[in-house]
């Protein structure tokens, strides 16, 4: 599924009527349509009384719209206008004369005016994808006191005072219960706060079909069942053909651990062979070995010359690189801690190690400062940092990551051609050509330590199965949120902990 923004949502609306054909207001009868039927779903099959807000641009023709066809089906309807309608134009004009001489009840809004205990729900209508920054007057006053009102409010495209590219929220902006958005998911519903802003959301198909926006160049996705078989070209059940054999499901070797943070290589390695891995390797510091040894049975423990500390920063990177020799994937950094020329150390793998590379953690930390002065690797490289890392990879405040992170996580990607998975809700991938990918599986049960490790194990494991980058990525984020959420199912969000996640693989 197809993610817009305000921008290419234009080009997509102009291309439709003006290449393909489709009038502008049949797009908006359409969509009026669509919305309507969500309310008379919302209704249960009682007829209710609906106030509808109007702005004065397109959004405010498609209420008038919506406003009709309730009517039709026998629910009782009134219609208010934030400005006064007879300074509409186009298509919303038209809508308004056809309400004018249907004679359903319009008026213009006048503050603290309006009964809204005579009403079962609000539609909102009021400002659309193309609004930037905080609802002025009157919307502001129109807005507050709908959100006063307790009523269920369903938002026409997106809940007004939401920005429809980043999520941001104005103040105000409507609580909607629902919002309706039309053709294509917009970026700012997948973004939090927007999301929350939301609430449940459906896409209403109008006529703009998806083929348009791959003609357009739209390159931002929903990760979902059909995007990873279509799209990605990955079955999420991740079948075996019956003549296979260990060695046919690729080799990794993680690096992960050390005397104070031995759990995080154990979920990690763990959670690679879950994910399919013929063979696991996990190196640890050598004095790590006997109080490791037996933990998991079915990973092959290699302890690397420590000088007894049990750290990593006593390990020589080159003795991390020979055993990466002939693995078909190496995942670097959960419980690795962080030590004195931690970037030198981490910079012999970066550059000498020839297979696919993931990086978590503590080697994301390293990476900070120093990526810049770095070469772009040859083989695949995935960086899976939490906002926090993300903000230190960027050297801004975690505020400015998380105020746009599909933008974030994209421009980074592309700069330093890497594939990156900017963790947190609505976990966001971006690749080096420039896509980028939007998760729609996990839950808040799965912020908890470890989780970002058994993430770590996945996506390496895929992509020591051969599966390339993105795929590795997008299956790898899609698959543990899926896990998540059946874990919570059963134990409860409060009470799952990092292993549940792998449990449920």
């Amino acid at each position: 599924m197809h993610v817009v923004t305000s921008r290419e949502m234009r080009e997509l609306d102009r291309y439709t009527i003006e290449t393909i054909g489709i009038p502008s207001i049949v797009l908006m009868e359409n969509a009026a349509q669509a919305v309507a039927k969500e309310a008379h779903a919302h209704a249960q099959g009682q007829l209710k009384n609906w106030l509808i807000l109007a702005g004065k641009g397109n959004n405010g023709g498609d209420a008038a719209a919506v406003a009709r066809h309730l009517s039709e089906w026998g629910h009782h309807v009134h219609v208010v206008y934030a400005e006064s309608p007879q300074f509409l134009t186009g298509d919303a004009a038209i809508q308004r004369d056809i309400l004018q001489k249907l004679g359903i009840s319009v008026t213009k809004y006048q503050p603290n005016t309006l009964d809204w205990r005579s009403y079962d729900g609000v539609i909102d209508g009021l400002l659309g994808t193309g609004t930037k920054g905080a609802p002025k007057e009157p919307y502001a006053s129109l807005i507050n006191e709908a959100n006063a009102s307790g009523l269920p409010i369903l938002s026409i495209d997106i809940p007004s005072g939401l920005d429809a590219d980043t999520g941001a929220v104005g103040d105000p902006c409507i609580r909607a219960v629902r919002t309706v958005t039309i053709a294509f998911m917009k970026r700012g519903l997948v973004q939090y706060p927007g999301t929350g802003a939301a609430g449940e959301t459906t896409v209403a198909a109008i006529g703009i079909r998806p083929e348009f926006a791959d003609r357009l160049g739209v390159r931002t996705f929903l990760i979902t069942e059909g995007t990873l078989k279509e799209r990605l070209g990955v079955d999420p059940t991740l079948p075996r053909n019956k003549d296979t054999h260990k060695g046919t499901y690729g080799h990794l070797l993680v690096a992960a651990g050390s005397r104070r943070m031995t759990g995080a290589g154990l979920l990690c390695s763990k959670a690679a062979l879950r994910t399919g891995c013929g063979l696991v390797t996990w190196a640890v510091p050598d004095s790590l070995m006997g109080p490791l040894t037996g933990h998991l049975p079915e990973v092959m423990l290699s302890g690397l010359p420590d000088a007894g500390t049990g750290q990593w920063g006593s390990v020589v990177p080159e003795a991390l690189l020979s055993l990466a020799d002939g693995k078909d994937a190496v995942a670097v950094g959960p419980g690795l801690g962080q030590f004195e020329k931690g970037a030198q150390w981490l910079q012999t793998l970066w550059e000498g190690a020839e297979c696919p590379l993931v990086l978590d953690a503590d080697a994301l930390n390293m990476l900070a400062g120093v990526i810049n002065r770095w070469p772009v690797r040859k083989a695949p490289t995935v960086l899976t940092p939490h906002p926090g890392e993300m903000a230190r990879l960027l050297n801004v405040p975690v505020r400015e990551v998380q105020a746009n992170r599909i933008e974030a996580a994209r421009q980074f990607a592309e700069a330093h051609q890497v594939t990156l998975v900017l963790k947190g809700a609505q976990t966001v991938i971006a690749t080096p050509e420039g896509a980028a990918y939007i998760n729609t599986t996990g839950n808040p049960g799965m912020a908890t330590g470890g989780a970002g490790d058994v993430l770590t194990g996945m996506i390496g494991s895929l992509l020591a199965q051969g599966y390339n980058a993105t795929q590795a990525a997008c299956a790898g984020v899609y698959l543990h949120g899926q896990a998540g959420d059946q874990a919570a199912s059963r134990r409860g969000m409060n009470a799952l902990i990092a292993s549940d996640i792998i449990d449920a693989l």
